[in-house]
């Protein structure tokens, strides 16, 4: 069974996948432009606001809406929310550490120090959209893991493995 790359949002209207990766500058208060089309998504998913974390596997930082989140939560539904280690250890990583971040009048959103830390950004944010999601890195740091992200691409379709089933 192939997935729809867009998702129904809560009305039951199709939110178009995050696409394309854009760079943007970081000013002195932490400010960055989150680019115009991804700011229509989560317009679409009824956000004024965006979610954020910090990756746990990488130096960057993920970013998504309430397609994604609604999405997440229907995932530890499954579990027993007062009993379960699996539970607690899932939502530890999303929920406690997710930061909402409001955008000002200019599509703008400050990006927390903490945040800005962990992935190591200075002066330039690079968005890149992975369908329900987007990542924000550092160019310097992000820039071998697209050739890596390639390259294993390219391995699996040179298996043959590169097909949706």
């Amino acid at each position: 069974m192939q997935k729809a790359y867009g998702r129904q949002g809560s009305q039951g209207r199709f939110v178009p996948p995050f696409v394309s990766t854009f760079t943007n500058k970081l000013d002195a208060k932490g400010r960055v432009s989150i680019p115009a089309p991804y700011r229509q998504i989560l317009a679409q998913q009824e956000m004024g606001t965006l979610y954020c974390i910090p990756s746990f596997v990488s130096p960057s930082l993920e970013a998504f809406g309430n397609t994604l989140l609604n999405q997440f939560q229907q995932r530890l539904d499954k579990y027993d929310p007062l009993f379960s280690e699996n539970h607690d250890d899932e939502a530890q990583v999303v929920l406690a550490a997710a930061q909402s971040l409001n955008f000002d009048d200019e599509g703008r959103v400050r990006l927390p120090d903490d945040l800005i830390q962990h992935a190591g950004i200075t002066d330039r944010v690079v968005f890149v959209g992975l369908g329900q999601k987007f990542q924000m890195w550092d160019p310097v740091r992000f820039e071998p893991v697209q050739r890596e992200r390639i390259a294993r691409a390219r391995a699996l379709r040179s298996a043959g493995n590169g097909g949706a089933s």
